[in-house]
């Protein structure tokens, strides 16, 4: 009898795993993206249905994760397929996260590339339609979020930056000094009072120093972008999210200011997270509705 009874609760278990499984709002899976230098980890997060469904691209800032700061993009990925509609890939660039490739491989050009792989793997994908993917970036995320727009125009349709940094030298991640260094050692070294220490290479330096980045994303992209940013930003300027909408030539485009808020969305302040929450709910709003 006992071990009927056993059996009989485990039949329930599984029937409910099952009947939950069948309810679930979205599916998740951590993927690698094999490209010609090295592999990309990702996560894919789907709205549970036959779709077509949008996706976006969610990029990360400096020395930061795929999941981001206090786990921010987590958080938001799962909001934006179950609310909105909205499957999201969240990439680790080379040093970062999973990722076993270098830092020193990271420039402008290999971030752009990246993103635009994670977009091809989106589109790939029989439930995803190709023909509407976003992007999104949070700090230096936002500045490749901004030259993918620019760069690749025909791949992403719709853009939100979070406390998005377009001149990463005016906001103080990078100085003449860290240039200088770079120049006689063929990198600068990072430092973080998170993490190690990065090798930042010549090569990136070059990028920020003589990129305009509003100017090549204004040359290229014609699409709607939402510049969000928290009022008591201390680390990039929140003045820099007009400045992101300004150079749009797009008639959708416009900032979201969300009052109190700093550069890591209150992720270490609030233990209910209503700012990074805001956050989320006008990313989604955006998005749901420019890639529609």
């Amino acid at each position: 009898m006992k071990k009927l009874a056993f059996i009989l609760a485990l039949c329930v278990l599984f029937v409910a795993a099952c009947a939950l499984a069948e309810d679930a709002a979205y599916t998740e899976e951590v993927i690698s993206i094999s490209t010609e230098r090295y592999d990309i980890p990702a996560t894919v997060v789907i709205p549970t249905g036959e779709g077509p469904f949008p996706a976006v691209v969610m990029l990360h800032g400096t020395g930061s994760t795929r999941d981001e700061a206090g786990n921010g993009y987590l958080y938001a990925a799962p909001v934006l397929a179950e609310k909105y509609g909205v499957a999201t890939i969240r990439i680790d660039f080379p040093g970062n996260g999973d990722s076993t490739a270098d830092y020193m491989l990271y420039t402008f050009k290999s971030a752009v590339a990246d993103a635009k792989a994670a977009a091809e793997y989106m589109a790939g994908l029989d439930n995803i339609d190709g023909d509407k993917i976003g992007v999104m970036g949070w700090s230096q995320g936002g500045t490749d979020a901004l030259l993918a727009c620019g760069w690749e125009p025909e791949t992403f349709k719709s853009l939100v930056t979070w406390a998005g940094a377009p001149d990463m030298k005016l906001d103080g991640f990078f100085s003449e000094e860290d240039y200088n260094e770079a120049k006689e050692n063929g990198f600068f070294v990072m430092e973080f009072d998170f993490r190690d220490s990065l090798n930042v290479s010549l090569e990136w330096c070059d990028d920020v120093w003589n990129t305009d980045v509003l100017a090549e994303f204004q040359k290229g992209y014609t699409g709607p972008v939402l510049a969000i940013a928290g009022t008591l930003d201390d680390t990039v300027d929140p003045v820099w999210s007009e400045k992101i909408v300004e150079a749009s030539s797009n008639e959708a485009s416009k900032t979201y200011f969300i009052e109190g808020m700093d550069h890591t969305f209150n992720v270490f302040a609030e233990e209910d997270l209503h700012s990074l929450y805001n956050a989320i709910d006008a990313t989604g709003a955006f998005f749901a509705e420019t890639l529609k």
